[in-house]
Parts: structure tokens; sequence; C-alpha cells
């Protein structure tokens, strides 16, 4: 007997959910809000939500950590190259994790911690 997924396929949400983290740099906060409000609300009804929707919430912490660590060290100069750098890995990697993911690859962001397994 074979068991037929009651989840549907939307490669659409999917991909928007990652760009939505570009918010970040409108609102501040809105590039971790919106994804993690797409992910509880639709995390049963969409394949494969549940797993990215975790990636992009580990992310997100993990590049507020990351941000929170590089202006401490902006004290020792270092910082700001740190800075930098988290900042261009903070609105690269969502455009090529939202590529992956609409053209039904494994997404897996790079530098992350997972806290939400």
């Amino acid at each position: 007997m074979e068991v037929i997924s009651e989840k549907k396929q939307d490669s659409q949400l999917l991909y928007l959910m990652h760009l939505s983290q570009l918010l970040n740099l409108v609102t501040g906060m809105g590039g971790f809000i919106v994804p993690l409000i797409i992910w509880l609300v639709k995390r049963d009804e969409i394949e494969n939500l549940d797993y990215e929707g975790k990636e992009i919430l580990n992310f997100q912490i993990s590049i507020f950590i990351y941000f929170i660590l590089s202006s401490i060290m902006i004290v020792f100069l270092v910082g700001f190259v740190f800075i930098g750098f988290v900042a261009i890995v903070a609105i690269v990697t969502p455009i090529l994790q939202a590529n992956k993911s609409k053209a039904g690859e494994e997404v897996r962001y790079p530098l992350t911690i997972r806290f939400i397994r």
C-alpha cells in the first residue's frame, strides 16, 4: 500500500520565504518575523517548509549573534572586517538559498548554529 503525502508543494512560497529575510535591510527584524510567521502557519501544510523554515530561523539567529560579536570586536578594530563579512553573508546567502529551493535542490545555510532542530 502506497502512502501519499498530504502536504502540497509550493516552491513559490518557499522562494518568497527565503527572500523575505532581506526585509532586515528595510525593517531590522522583518527578516526574522516574516519567515517565523510563515513557518508557524504553514509548516504542516507544505512539503519542505518545516525543514527550510528551521534553516532560515537558525540562520537569522546565528547572523544576529555574529553581528553582536562583531560589534563588540569593533573595539579591537577587527570587528569592522567581521561586520562587513557578516553583512555580505546575510544578504547573499538568502538569495542563493532561495534559488536552490526553487530549483528543488537541498537548502543548507552555511555558518549556521542549529538552535531549532
